[in-house]
């Protein structure tokens, strides 16, 4: 299978989780196209000052690629700064956020693994 990148599905999420601004989904593929393995596999464009509120997640890991831009990433409640080419990783139990501190949109790959 192969799927254009411009005929991704598009989705603008404001105050995502609590978070600022509005972030914009693409999504790679379709819950079903994961087959019950992974809840979500997206693109995730966070503009300045957007951010995703903090979160736990239960039963399922999140793990973002920074691809470009800069942003403050809350692992577990404890700040660390972020840019291109970071991994973070938010294991069932724990909980994260995500701002964009830069001047350039914050773009990330998000997979969501269900345990």
């Amino acid at each position: 299978m192969v799927k254009n990148g411009y005929q991704l599905p598009v989705e603008h999420r404001e105050h995502m989780r609590g978070g600022d601004g509005t972030v914009t989904l693409r999504a790679f593929l379709s819950p079903e196209e994961m087959h019950g393995k992974n809840r979500l596999f997206s693109r995730l464009t966070l503009p300045q000052g957007a951010s995703i509120g903090f979160h736990e997640h239960h039963g399922e890991s999140e793990i973002f690629v920074v691809v470009s831009g800069t942003g403050l990433f809350s692992d577990n409640g404890r700040e660390v700064p972020v840019g291109p080419g970071d991994v973070c990783v938010t294991v069932s139990g724990t909980g994260h956020a995500i701002r964009c501190t830069g001047s350039q949109d914050l773009e990330l790959v998000a997979l969501i693994v269900l345990d």
